[in-house]
């Protein structure tokens, strides 16, 4: 008798999660003259919506919160995926209707939790929408309804549950975490899983006279697209992994937008650029030597041969390669010719003194090499090779390459730096850096501004354009401050803060601290 009651008592409960997932996912009360199988027959044969409304995508996507509506809607998105397929002509290239279907299946993932399910379903809803040519514009568009969706009260008590504070870049670790168990294979055994699902779903409307046999026929439909599913699903893989990157370039942007949002550097004071001389002076002079100087005359990353590399730029050249002097070249320990794909992202270190356009980049995977190091302000100088008087640091910007665009570059390990003034000590280098030739059109406008004086001076406007700093006399020029007023780039984000500070030697803390100007080229978006 417990046995029943137990037994009776679960299939109730099933019952009415299904009953509550069936009202959420048909937006209608439960009809009172239909059992709950005839009603989730009906609702899983009813067509994919791929034409909601921005706020019911946004609001639809917190199904994956709730127990069962989830599954209930999973089947019924790829009982109409399979129904698009079986009904398109053998002469169609219904290549995208695959696609659609393995979006789809992705939801079927165990690992993926309900948080995360629920941003990818808005962003599979406006890649469908989109079509496979439109991709980029359909992530853009999708991303205000994901933010929409993470400011609802049920997900923001998810996030504290869990300790979530970087929402974009965890999102984007999870979602790569997926892509890194898509494959033919695993998509094809989601798809059994949701035949069996669906089944399930079925199992009491199928013995049914007025139904059963269409839900029958819909069960063989969903089996027969199944059985020729093996080369379609592996054909699509590619335009699936091509969408999961586009929305992992755009989670990754987004918190580095956010990142700048909260810091917002309006207010940073910085203490200047040092010159050579200074820079020389406290090198030899700390004590302890700084982590990023190496002891010795001379670096294992010797500077690449000009003579040996020049025909392979000029050669590269005429390939759309940018070219290099003969500074650029021997930068380098040895060089290749590489083609950055979109997307990627490149990294550069600045201060509010230079600019965010520039010759030399950090690629992604340095970049989060430098960042994992203990101290990443000595790992970036010293496997770089940048002395303290090119770049007083603070600051980066990030270059964003977009999916389907490509950039020509020269890529190699940095050669160790010697400084002829400096005896007995070398900078490193060693970790693959990235040169390219910006078109001048791109380049940030500087300003010259000049110092107030005193401890905390502050810069004063309007400032003077480059041309006229150099027209003013060597004694002159030094009461002259460079500050970078507007990043032209619109690929470029940033300047962001490295957290690093703006100094490397204690002796610097004494030299006055400038307040910056609100320039565009200063102040996070």
């Amino acid at each position: 008798m417990s046995t029943v009651m137990t037994s009776h008592t679960a299939s109730s409960a099933r019952e009415a999660e299904l009953k509550a997932a069936l009202q959420w996912a048909t937006d209608q009360p439960p009809p009172p003259d239909k059992s709950i199988w005839v009603w989730s027959w009906e609702a899983i044969q009813g067509d994919f919506n791929d034409n909601r409304s921005t706020g019911q995508i946004a609001f639809d996507a917190g199904i994956s919160m709730i127990p069962l509506v989830d599954q209930v809607c999973d089947v019924r998105d790829i009982v109409a995926n399979c129904s698009a397929i079986a009904q398109s002509k053998e002469e169609e290239d219904n290549t995208w209707k695959w696609v659609s279907l393995c979006l789809t299946l992705i939801g079927l993932f165990p690992v993926l939790g309900s948080l995360v399910k629920g941003v990818l379903k808005i962003f599979f809803v406006f890649i469908r929408r989109h079509g496979m040519d439109k991709v980029i514009k359909a992530v853009d568009d999708a991303m205000t309804w994901v933010i929409i969706y993470l400011r609802r009260r049920d997900v923001q008590k998810y996030l504290r549950a869990h300790k979530i504070d970087d929402v974009f870049q965890w999102l984007a670790n999870k979602i790569r975490e997926v892509k890194g168990q898509i494959s033919a294979s695993s998509l094809l055994a989601n798809f059994d899983k949701a035949i069996r699902l669906l089944k399930d779903l079925l199992g009491k409307v199928s013995a049914l006279p007025w139904v059963g046999e269409r839900a029958r026929q819909t069960i063989a439909m969903v089996e027969s697209v199944r059985a020729k599913a093996q080369a379609p699903v592996e054909k699509a893989l590619e335009p699936v992994r091509k969408c999961l990157d586009a929305i992992l370039h755009r989670l990754e942007i987004e918190a580095l937008v956010q990142r700048s949002g909260i810091l917002d550097v309006r207010n940073v004071h910085f203490r200047g650029t040092l010159p050579e001389a200074r820079a020389v002076t406290l090198m030899r002079t700390a004590d302890p030597r700084p982590a990023w100087l190496s002891a010795g005359s001379q670096g294992k990353w010797t500077e690449a041969e000009v003579s040996r590399y020049k025909k392979t730029v000029n050669t590269k050249k005429a390939e759309g390669w940018p070219d290099l002097d003969d500074k650029n070249i021997r930068s380098f320990h040895k060089l290749d010719a590489v083609e950055i794909k979109g997307p990627a992202k490149l990294f550069r270190v600045v201060s509010p003194s230079n600019t965010a356009m520039g010759e030399c980049w950090i690629p992604e995977d340095v970049w989060n090499k430098i960042q994992s190091s203990p101290d990443p302000k000595a790992a970036w100088r010293k496997y770089m090779a940048v002395w303290p008087d090119w770049n007083p640091n603070g600051q980066f910007v990030v270059m964003d390459i977009a999916p389907g665009d490509s950039l020509k570059v020269w890529r190699g390990p940095a050669s160790s730096q010697k400084k002829k003034n400096l005896d007995n000590a070398h900078l490193e280098g060693g970790w693959d850096q990235i040169i390219f030739k910006p078109d001048p059109a791109q380049f940030d406008t500087t300003r010259y501004y000049m110092r107030g004086g005193g401890h905390g001076e502050t810069l004063h406007p309007p400032g003077i354009s480059r041309a006229e700093w150099e027209a003013l006399s060597p004694a002159k020029q030094r009461a002259y401050t460079a500050m970078r007023e507007q990043i032209k780039h619109p690929g470029i984000r940033g300047p962001l803060d490295t957290g690093w500070g703006s100094t490397d030697f204690d002796a610097q803390l004494r030299d006055a601290k400038i307040g910056l100007p609100a320039l565009p080229g200063q102040v996070t978006k």
